[in-house]
């Protein structure tokens, strides 16, 4: 007769098998099958700072994908609209930042994706990026996610630090009813209102039901919210393994680790982002995961 543990065991697993091989929708995004089998990378600096910074970093992340055989999204936001203070960096603004973006597309051959923060940003960013973000912040206005939607390109909606899981459903509808299909969806915590952001890993179990791919976006889990970003308290970097593995454990498609080639002289997010040198064997780990959990699907 099977122990109460082993029926326990076989139960959670068959359940865990149950929403990991649901159908879902693959979304395409330049050679990018999202969603398919392989796991995909969303990386890049934080925010577009000056042209030298973003084509090193670029530089190097084609050095990892060739390498580890990971397709990469490059990511660079042209503006920062949610920075706690006024007085901090940005960035050089829509116009700018999609040429830099363009260069980067151009040079090393990376679908771009870039955040939106009002409709009007939408058709302008469109012209040059495969991905549009949707900041966590944002993600249930309306305006914003229409406007998003009708441009056809792929539209990434990050989970709303006050919203429940299951109920990303709705901004998935917003773009729907928009006409647009071609969606992803990215976790990245909770507040509760003491500045840390929680990672629960039931949060990729509802997302995963909804259809979509589903990426971690590790970086951003360890800021420290109402600490400058600068301050080496701005962020808890020694968590970023144990997060990171956790998430693709739990069957993500894709995760976000955001990228620069000195992050402690970076001009944002500067206490989170990961030194892009250190990137490859950070991967290592976390591809052996992905292909195991895969084994079982």
């Amino acid at each position: 007769m099977l122990s109460i543990a082993t029926t326990l065991y076989g139960i959670i697993y068959l359940t865990s098998l149950n929403y990991l091989t649901m159908s879902k929708k693959i979304i395409k995004v330049g050679n990018i099958d999202c969603g398919a089998k392989d796991l995909f990378l969303i990386s890049g600096p934080c925010v577009i700072e000056d042209e030298m910074i973003m084509l090193k970093t670029a530089e190097k992340l084609k050095e990892v994908s060739e390498r580890l055989k990971i397709k990469i999204i490059y990511k660079s936001s042209f503006t920062k609209d949610n920075r706690s203070s006024l007085k901090y960096y940005d960035g050089p603004g829509l116009a700018k930042g999609v040429k830099i973006l363009a260069k980067v597309k151009e040079q090393f051959g990376f679908p771009v994706l870039t955040d939106i923060h009002s409709h009007d940003q939408a058709a302008p960013a469109a012209e040059v990026c495969d991905v549009l973000q949707i900041p966590a912040y944002l993600c249930m206005q309306s305006s914003l996610l229409v406007a998003a939607a009708k441009t056809g390109k792929v539209v990434n909606i990050k989970h709303g630090q006050f919203l429940a899981p299951d109920n990303m459903k709705h901004p998935l509808q917003k773009c729907i009813d928009s006409g647009n299909d071609q969606l992803i969806l990215t976790e990245r915590g909770y507040t509760f209102g003491y500045n840390d952001l929680v990672v629960d890993p039931r949060a990729f179990y509802h997302m995963n039901l909804l259809g979509y791919p589903v990426v971690h976006d590790i970086t951003h889990c360890v800021r420290k919210y109402g600490i400058p970003s600068s301050d080496a308290k701005g962020g808890a970097r020694e968590f970023l393994p144990v997060l990171s593995r956790a998430g693709v454990a739990s069957g993500v498609d894709g995760v976000f680790i955001e990228t620069h080639p000195e992050p402690e002289k970076a001009l944002c997010d500067a206490a989170s982002q990961l030194c892009v040198t250190d990137l490859e064997e950070f991967m290592k780990p976390i591809i052996e995961i992905h292909n195991l959990v895969n084994k079982f699907i």
